[in-house]
């Protein structure tokens, strides 16, 4: 731990633990919403259709993170759209847009000047390599998922618990579900920094999957869940860092060895 506490005197380092203490708390909230409607693989579609933007900017040579964001956004509205207009298989669709997000940004990559091993980084993580510029980006996407979480609360989980019994009560339905795919884009694009984009739905759905063993309500769930995705990103990157290992793989491995905890724990107290 000593270690660890000497590392934080390098900017990197700082760099690193403001970026994944602002992922997790984002991660945490948007992550009950995950679980409780069980869209994980619907997250899953929107990481990887992600990576076509990542690499879309780097081929027009402006900001990965912005392209991502840009790319998801576009993913995430399309697949709800026609998910519940053409009434199309759910699998399908994400399937579709998974590969194509993934093609597309494999192409422009191939087509993009110059060495591409910061690429990676956005598919498997590299949270020491955060820059300020990145720090910002993600704290205003922080601040933006937060408020629209904190403003549509109510009809967040009114969808999430009874979606017919909040359509009858004049919930805007399709809005609110849109909205939330909105939210969980912007979360993957702040995640894939982190964790990278093949990892980012553990870190989305396993704090908020310990959180719903535990807690008794919404509220209990986004503070359970925030409060643990910032313990595993400080506990992994603590590890990462004493045994040179990959920041973003060791995050997701103490989350999962924690889940398994969980589990039998709450067998035990059954």
């Amino acid at each position: 731990m000593d270690n660890f506490y000497q590392a934080l005197q390098f900017d990197f380092m700082r760099n690193a633990l403001l970026a994944g203490v602002l992922v997790s708390l984002a991660a945490g909230i948007v992550g009950v919403y995950v679980v409780l409607n069980r869209v994980t693989i619907l997250s899953g579609g929107i990481a990887h259709a992600a990576y076509g933007g990542v690499g879309m900017a780097y081929y027009f040579g402006f900001d990965p993170l912005l392209g991502g964001i840009i790319f998801s956004l576009l993913a995430s509205l399309l697949m709800t759209m026609v998910q519940r207009q053409a009434k199309q298989r759910t699998d399908m669709l994400i399937g579709v847009m998974w590969a194509v997000g993934m093609a597309v940004g494999i192409v422009f990559v191939d087509k993009s000047p110059g060495y591409k091993v910061d690429l990676m980084s956005y598919l498997f993580g590299s949270l020491l390599a955060v820059s300020p510029r990145e720090i910002l980006i993600i704290l205003i996407l922080d601040i933006i998922v937060l408020l629209t979480v904190f403003a549509l609360y109510r009809s967040l989980l009114a969808i999430s618990y009874d979606e017919t019994f909040a359509t009858v009560r004049g919930v805007p339905v399709q809005v609110i579900s849109l909205i939330l795919t909105a939210l969980i884009a912007l979360t993957v694009v702040m995640m894939m920094r982190v964790v990278g984009l093949i990892l980012v739905i553990a870190l989305l759905t396993l704090p908020a999957a310990i959180a719903n063993l535990f807690a008794r309500d919404m509220r209990q769930m986004m503070a359970l869940a925030s409060g643990l995705g910032v313990l595993f990103t400080v506990s992994g990157l603590w590890l990462s860092y004493s045994y040179n290992l990959t920041s973003g793989a060791t995050i997701i491995l103490v989350a999962a060895s924690v889940y398994l905890v969980a589990l039998l724990l709450k067998r035990w107290l059954r």
